[in-house]
């Protein structure tokens, strides 16, 4: 929880100076590193979207191994909710990707 609630506090700090921290004062610089900022984003979706989907069948097949009677139940929220983490993950590399060919 406390790890929550400092992402959160990071973001609207990031939010509330976002014109200062944001500003781009030389577009030959801004260009360079927007390549290697989308190319560490891309890196950070996938590694969160392998842990969130290692989670998921985790907790799955314990689940399974406890109950073995509610096997088809668990194994379609499973799959629900690891094609989401997946479709949020690709959605993050396209965005990334789609920068970094802005950038260039």
């Amino acid at each position: 929880m406390k790890f929550a609630s400092r992402v959160a506090l990071a973001i609207v700090a990031l939010l509330m100076f976002a014109d200062v921290s944001m500003a781009q004062t030389g577009g030959a610089a801004v260009a360079k590193y927007t390549g290697i900022g989308a190319g560490i984003g891309m890196g950070l979706a996938i590694i969160g979207a392998g842990l969130g989907i290692g989670l998921i069948g985790f907790s799955a097949f314990g689940g399974i191994a406890r109950q073995p009677e509610q096997a088809g139940t668990i194994r379609g929220g499973m799959i629900l909710l690891a094609a989401l983490v997946e479709g949020a993950a690709l959605i993050a590399v396209v965005f990334c990707l789609v920068l970094a060919l802005i950038a260039s």
